[in-house]
């Protein structure tokens, strides 16, 4: 018989006031109950542990045996529960060694995480970053058993778990790249001209069955006409660089490579829909205090 069924552990609170306090008008005070609540408080006691505990004698209440040999243990419990029961302070991230793995998009890898990582050098100095693939099992026991701590820039459109938690992270218009010397191309593209060109098309591992914009495309039932599927940006644009192909992608990304690849930017058919990002987190980490404060810094860059 489990013996916690039949006690007021309300009580361990009282029993160590009336032991602090060896009297029970002061024991009362204590706890902020009457001394007619403690006196009654105090008989329980004794019918649950069948002793006295408490007697009185010349110099008031004194402890019993029994009293003074369970007193240690009932003051480390209550410490215990104490503990378990009070919030967790405030992140330090100055004092953090915490390793957090962050399952992400080439977008964020190549435009967000090198900004990331500098700034962390600054205020977190022994925490570690490493990125991961997206992947179908990220969003299945990677991020329920911590392997994953966050999943940061997949579209919104994905869909998700419903148990994940997600929220909008980041808004990117699209826009074209081409080869510098790819003068077949203007400055801008209409619907019409971005659907006569050869594409390199982007492809994640997330398991998704096609990008936001192929998906946009046949709801126009329309279609691109892709020469290559690559699952990197990197070499998707050193495609574009070496081909007359155009590749689409997030603004940000389109300004990276053009400073680093011989790429012009092109202006998107207008119609095409923004690239909506998002952030998953798994629900049995949101209180996560060190978690909390990699987001928002996620989110601040």
């Amino acid at each position: 018989m489990n013996p916690l069924r039949n006690f007021d552990l309300n009580l361990l609170v009282i029993f160590d006031a009336l032991m602090a306090e060896r009297h029970v008008s002061r024991a009362a005070e204590r706890v902020f109950l009457s001394q007619s609540a403690m006196s009654h408080a105090l008989n329980r006691l004794r019918q649950q542990f069948d002793d006295p505990l408490l007697v009185r004698s010349g110099n008031g209440l004194q402890p019993t045996a029994r009293a003074l040999a369970i007193l240690p243990e009932v003051r480390q419990a209550l410490q215990l529960v104490n503990q378990t029961l009070t919030p967790p302070g405030e992140f330090d991230p100055a004092c953090s060694s915490r390793r957090f793995t962050i399952a992400c998009t080439d977008f964020f890898e190549a435009v967000i995480f090198p900004d990331l990582v500098a700034r962390m050098q600054k205020s977190a100095p022994n925490m570690q970053l490493e990125v991961d693939i997206i992947s179908p099992e990220t969003f299945g026991q990677e991020l329920e058993s911590g392997k994953v701590d966050l999943v940061v820039g997949i579209d919104c459109s994905y869909p998700l778990p419903g148990h994940l938690l997600s929220e909008a992270w980041l808004s990117q218009p699209y826009s074209c790249l081409a080869a510098k010397d790819n003068k077949q191309i203007g400055e801008r593209l209409n619907l019409n001209q971005y659907l006569q060109q050869p594409h390199v098309v982007f492809s994640d591992l997330s398991g998704a069955s096609s990008n936001p914009i192929d998906s946009w495309l046949s709801e126009q039932q329309q279609q691109r006409r892709a020469i290559a599927r690559t699952i990197n940006y990197m070499a998707a644009a050193r495609i574009a660089a070496a081909t007359d192909a155009i590749i689409t992608l997030p603004q940000a990304m389109a300004e990276l490579f053009c400073q680093m690849l011989p790429l012009r930017m092109i202006a998107a058919p207008e119609e095409l829909p923004v690239a909506e990002m998002q952030l998953v987190t798994h629900p049995l980490f949101s209180n996560d205090p060190a978690l909390c404060w990699l987001t928002g810094q996620i989110k601040s860059a």
